[in-house]
């Protein structure tokens, strides 16, 4: 895994996560976290004791459903599948996202722009075509300081 990303917003990201796999079709809990994996380009990689919770707190609030199936080697499998009320919670966790994701690529343009001023280092995404969601660090113009009347310059 590249990078280690705080529990607190891997939590807050599970939800969106399944529900979109799951709308894809239905899964079962292995096969998920595949998924997550793959989706995230191998950033996110999910455990057993982190994804069943979350199932069992989507089914309870009807969100999922789940129904046992024998696989072709004759184990069963839990498979959940996504339900209509799911399918809204999804549209709104994606608004949701959009707008967190809109306000943080902006306040860190802004950061950006203000670092290039006043000098720093600031964590910036790669182009799509060097590796999109990739944070690389650039190096930004030395600091300025204040000039000789007492203001940044």
């Amino acid at each position: 895994m590249g990078i280690n990303i705080n529990k607190d917003l891997v939590a807050a990201s599970s939800t969106p996560l399944v529900l979109a796999i799951l709308a894809e079709g239905d899964s079962y809990g292995y096969a998920i976290l595949k998924r997550v994996k793959e989706l995230s380009g191998g950033e996110l990689e999910w455990t057993d004791g982190m994804l069943y919770p979350v199932l069992h707190r989507l089914e309870r609030s009807g969100l999922i459903e789940s129904r046992w199936e024998e696989s072709e080697k004759g184990r069963r499998r839990k498979y959940y599948r996504i339900t209509k009320a799911g399918l809204g919670q999804l549209a709104e966790e994606r608004r949701q996202w959009s707008t967190v994701d809109r306000a943080l690529r902006n306040i860190w343009s802004s950061l950006a722009e203000f670092a290039g001023r006043v000098g720093g280092v600031v964590s910036q995404p790669l182009p799509a075509s060097a590796g999109a969601g990739r944070l690389v660090r650039q190096p930004l113009p030395a600091f300025a300081g204040p000039g000789a009347t007492g203001r940044w310059i």
